[in-house]
């Protein structure tokens, strides 16, 4: 019996790392999209455009990183 429980509750939590998977690729498709729709050249900042891509910037000695809202994170050394 408990190992019944026990199987239940791992196939619970593997359903949710399932659904948290296709969220993040859905968040990373629609970047994409969003992306392929803008200008090709960008001449100035663009505030609009920053804030809907980048959830947050992390500053280092010697290094930065951007944490993208897809959830994909870019290390960019100095």
């Amino acid at each position: 019996m408990f190992l019944l429980y026990r199987l239940r509750e791992e196939k619970q939590k593997l359903q949710l790392e399932s659904a948290g998977r296709d969220e993040q690729k859905k968040r990373i498709a629609d970047m994409g999209t969003f992306l392929r729709e803008q200008p090709t050249t960008l001449t100035e900042y663009d505030e609009p455009l920053v804030r809907r891509l980048i959830e947050k910037v992390t500053v280092y000695e010697g290094k930065f990183t951007v944490e993208f809202k897809s959830g994909v994170m870019m290390d960019v050394d100095e």
